[in-house]
């Protein structure tokens, strides 16, 4: 029987990274978009073209009072899709970039990265533990900017910083049911991501590709066939940990 995963934010980026790497090694995948609904209906045919089955829901990674209907919508789908009523692993990944130095950031900025990045991890996890089977897999995607800084990006980096901390406890106490949690923190990527800035800007590009030992910023491909393997058996004993995948990003 083919695992089921559920990754948030993968309609694009590194989150349809990540569901089509999980495909192609052999898993099913349930995506969530929060506005992108053609990109996701793309994104379920091309899962579904590698053979393997898959379903978006709509999701507002950010807003925790909609979660309790998510998780509706989601066991809903296990059952018409698979006849399951758990799924096996969760890929929290549905975020977005905000680039404010400290004495410009905004309070409505900072709330939305905590409410989408640390608050709705909490929450969005704590809502689906009835239905993440024993045995699963977490993945929390945090950013190489917890340990190497620039400037702009402190309320980003601080909230990924609180999901690494999390992770640790999840998995402690998650760890009675079988239950692996880590942390994949990507290096600047050449995704959409904040506007495609890393893709789109020069400048910007380049100056991430110096930070790197290898030269180079990262690609969807260095990321998601990672967290794939992550998920896989292979790295059972993985546990607790926060793996950086940045090509060597500030040493």
């Amino acid at each position: 029987m083919a695992k089921i995963t559920l990754v948030t934010g993968g309609s694009r980026g590194l989150g349809r990274n990540t569901a089509l790497s999980i495909a192609r090694r052999g898993g099913d995948v349930v995506i969530t978009y929060q506005s992108r609904t053609e990109d996701a209906a793309a994104a379920v045919a091309e899962i579904r073209a590698l053979g393997r089955n898959a379903a978006a829901l709509h999701l507002d990674a950010g807003t925790v009072s909609t979660f309790p209907a998510f998780a509706k919508s989601l066991g809903q789908a296990l059952r018409d899709t698979w006849q399951r009523d758990s799924f096996d692993a969760l890929v929290n990944n549905a975020g977005h970039g905000d680039h404010a130095l400290i004495a410009d950031t905004t309070e409505e900025q900072f709330d939305r990265l905590v409410d989408v990045h640390f608050k709705g991890v909490f929450f969005l996890t704590q809502t689906l533990l009835p239905l993440l089977a024993d045995g699963g897999r977490i993945v929390n995607l945090s950013s190489g900017l917890t340990r190497v800084s620039a400037p702009g990006w402190a309320a980003y980096a601080a909230v990924k910083g609180a999901v690494e901390v999390l992770s640790l406890y999840m998995a402690k106490e998650l760890g009675s049911r079988g239950i692996a949690v880590n942390t994949v923190a990507p290096g600047a990527i050449e995704t959409d991501f904040f506007g495609g800035a890393v893709r789109d800007t020069p400048d910007f590009n380049k100056y991430f590709a110096e930070l790197t030992a290898l030269g180079r910023v990262g690609l969807p491909d260095d990321i998601g066939p990672m967290i794939a393997s992550l998920l896989s058996e292979d790295n059972r004993w993985v546990n607790a940990q926060r793996i950086e995948v940045s090509g060597g990003q500030g040493i």
